[in-house]
């Protein structure tokens, strides 16, 4: 097992300082000329992983202001534990070495607002495939509708705070993807990775810290 090259902390303070220079606009966009390309080439040795949604306005990369080899990122609809990328992380941990490991939500999920469309009185009909991925954030909803409603397991999209859901789904998200490998777990339990869950809001460009687990200070 690649043992990590920086602590979790300071992998993730590079992190929060880029997505400091992202929010001002004094982008650095370090790593990501040709002397990086090539320099590259034979190996990879990024600090962080990046377990994000595939929304196409949350890109790792540029919030961060990272460069060439510097995240592993894996990114479906709704950033869920599944046993893909759950692989993915083990092997950014097992082999690559990261110190931590980014799950992000943001604002405006399509996934979420999604599942909360399942788990109404009369769902939209979909893919099967996508509302089998939908299943892992319908907990979520669930969890935050029954806190506020008891009169009916059926949801109301105008009043439920899709935002509190993600954050709900994104706790989920970190202990799933604790509970699902050893290698992971067993990282976190020896000091040398942490997860750090986050939300981002699309209008301020800002990625806030939620959860840790962890020897880190968010």
């Amino acid at each position: 097992m690649t043992h990590a090259r920086v602590t979790p902390q300071e992998a993730w303070q590079a992190l929060a300082e880029g997505n400091e220079r992202f929010m001002s606009g004094s982008l650095l966009h370090p790593q990501q000329n040709a002397a990086r390309r090539h320099a590259i080439t034979g190996s990879q040795t990024p600090n962080a992983a990046f377990l994000g949604c595939s929304d196409s306005r949350v890109a790792a990369e540029i919030l961060f202001d990272c460069g060439l080899g510097d995240l592993f990122v894996v990114r479906n609809i709704g950033q869920i534990a599944n046993a893909n990328t759950t692989a993915t992380m083990e092997y950014a941990v097992a082999v690559l070495g990261v110190a931590v490991i980014v799950v992000l939500a943001h604002g405006s999920c399509g996934a979420v607002a999604a599942a909360i469309d399942q788990t109404s009185a009369s769902p939209t009909k979909l893919s099967p495939a996508i509302e089998a991925e939908l299943e892992h954030i319908q907990p979520a909803v669930q969890q935050e509708w029954l806190s506020e409603h008891k009169e009916t397991p059926y949801v109301d999209a105008s009043l439920i705070d899709a935002d509190a859901v993600g954050r709900r789904h994104l706790d989920e998200t970190i202990h799933a993807l604790m509970r699902s490998s050893r290698i992971i777990s067993d990282a976190v339990a020896d000091g040398s990775l942490s997860i750090v869950g986050c939300q981002y809001q699309l209008a301020d460009g800002k990625v806030a810290p939620i959860a840790s687990v962890g020897r880190l200070e968010i």
